[in-house]
């Protein structure tokens, strides 16, 4: 006997690049606009299906949206790059009248304003987020450092507090050289972690992130690790403006900048791709 065929829903989807101004670079966010919540499994189903290391799902509400981020297998707290693309969506295409578009989410009120930090050029976004601070000094867990594939050895290592539903680790590294020598084994991480060392040139700092217990073996541009970088290379070289790159293969720069306990982020985001997916409903 036929099957009869499942009834479906038709919903507008977008990928962006975020911290990039062209397309290619940076890290792709998958952005979906709802009018209501779907149940979390179909929410899951659809970042699955994306295979990004985040899909945005946005609501709107009285004033701005709800905003929520999953990566292929879970849903996690906070996700810098997949709020910038929400924020350069809205203020595009979705509200392009605004100035600035707001999010309610796990990690509080989320705000993407237009323009970079202090100049507004080059089309680029600024995400006003909150700081994620180191713990203490401490050393890396067991295997953590050999499963990392280094060289050499960090030199120093701090705890972070829990953050995407996994442990999460700061490694320190001499330079730049090591930052990009690293050749992790995913499933022989016990951890999350961001690896960073001095920069180079214009950057004041450099890092990459593996986040195989998120679902997200290495994130190609992470701002909710640049939470926690900041506030690291802040104090270690006094200044309250920084630029960073993170070494992924597919690259992105960050300009970041402190506004009282909150973090400023800021970069361009290049539109790839807009159409509309089709998901089972009852």
């Amino acid at each position: 006997m036929r099957q009869s065929r499942q009834a479906e829903t038709s919903l507008p989807i977008y990928q962006i690049d975020a911290f990039s101004s062209v397309p290619f670079r940076g890290n792709p966010a998958a952005v979906c606009v709802l009018d209501a919540w779907l149940p979390d499994q179909t929410l899951l189903n659809i970042a699955a299906e994306n295979n990004l290391s985040e899909t945005a799902f946005i609501v709107p509400r009285a004033s701005g949206y709800d905003l929520r981020w999953f990566t292929p297998s879970l849903e996690v707290d906070m996700c810098g790059h997949a709020t910038l693309a929400s924020g350069a969506l809205v203020l595009c295409k979705l509200q392009p009248g605004l100035s600035e578009a707001r999010f309610e989410t796990r990690s509080g009120t989320l705000v993407v304003r237009r323009g970079g930090d202090g100049d507004g050029a080059g089309g680029a976004f600024t995400l006003d987020v909150p700081l994620w601070p180191v713990g203490a000094a401490s050393a890396p867990p067991d295997g953590i450092v050999a499963a990392l594939g280094a060289a050499c050895n960090p030199i120093e290592s701090y705890s972070i507090p829990p953050l995407h539903g996994a442990p999460y680790y700061l490694l320190l590294y001499k330079d730049e050289a090591a930052i990009r020598a690293l050749t992790p084994v995913f499933d022989k991480m016990c951890a999350n972690v961001v690896a960073t060392a001095p920069g180079e040139g214009e950057f004041d700092f450099v890092s990459r992130f593996f986040g195989p217990h998120s679902g997200i073996p290495e994130d190609p541009v992470t701002g909710s690790a640049h939470c926690t970088l900041a506030p690291f290379w802040a104090a270690r070289l006094r200044k309250r403006r920084l630029r960073a790159r993170q070494l992924s293969a597919r690259g992105g720069e960050l300009d970041l900048a402190f506004e009282g306990e909150r973090l400023l982020i800021s970069g361009a985001a290049a539109f790839y791709l807009e159409g509309n997916i089709s998901v089972p409903v009852g």
